[in-house]
């Protein structure tokens, strides 16, 4: 390989191990989200739950923790179980994504270009209804991440 094309395989490693990391990051947040809804299922933890907002010291932090409370009260153990496995599901598709990326996988850049895309709708969707900052830079990142990953594969299809 001639050295002038180095650095720039370099960068593009780089920027396909930043995407491997954050797939990694969005597994564990997923790992922490299932384990947390399949903790909810024990019937101690609402009472503990309780008792930590209760003896927070600052009433802005009381209330809002308060208002999560309530709003978790209302929700069925059965949704909890598909909470807690549907994350389980979806930490192992970007585990599996990650490592893929982390290797230089092509087919780990095609499934991180068709699963990401799957949920595009469904982020612009949500974005439509509750505009946020953070909802804008969500959908920013992945599309990013599409776009880079299908302007790599058309490179690699034409070199290879």
């Amino acid at each position: 390989m001639p050295a002038a094309s180095r650095p720039k395989h370099r960068a593009h490693d780089r920027m396909l191990r930043a995407i491997a990391l954050f797939k990694f990051f969005k597994a564990v947040l997923l790992v922490t989200v299932g384990l947390g809804a399949l903790e909810l299922l024990r019937p101690d933890v609402a009472e503990r739950a309780h008792a930590w907002v209760a003896a927070l010291s600052l009433r802005s932090e009381r209330v809002a923790a308060q208002d999560l409370l309530g709003r978790l009260d209302g929700v069925g153990s059965a949704h909890l179980e598909a909470l807690g496995a549907g994350s389980f599901v979806y930490a192992a598709v970007f585990a599996v994504e990650g490592v893929g990326l982390w290797r230089a996988r092509r087919w780990a850049e095609y499934i991180t270009v068709v699963t990401t895309l799957s949920f595009v709708p469904l982020e612009a969707h949500h974005l439509l209804r509750h505009p946020s900052p953070s909802g804008v830079s969500a959908l920013t990142l992945n599309l990013a991440v599409v776009i880079y990953l299908l302007a790599r594969l058309r490179r690699r299809g034409v070199s290879e």
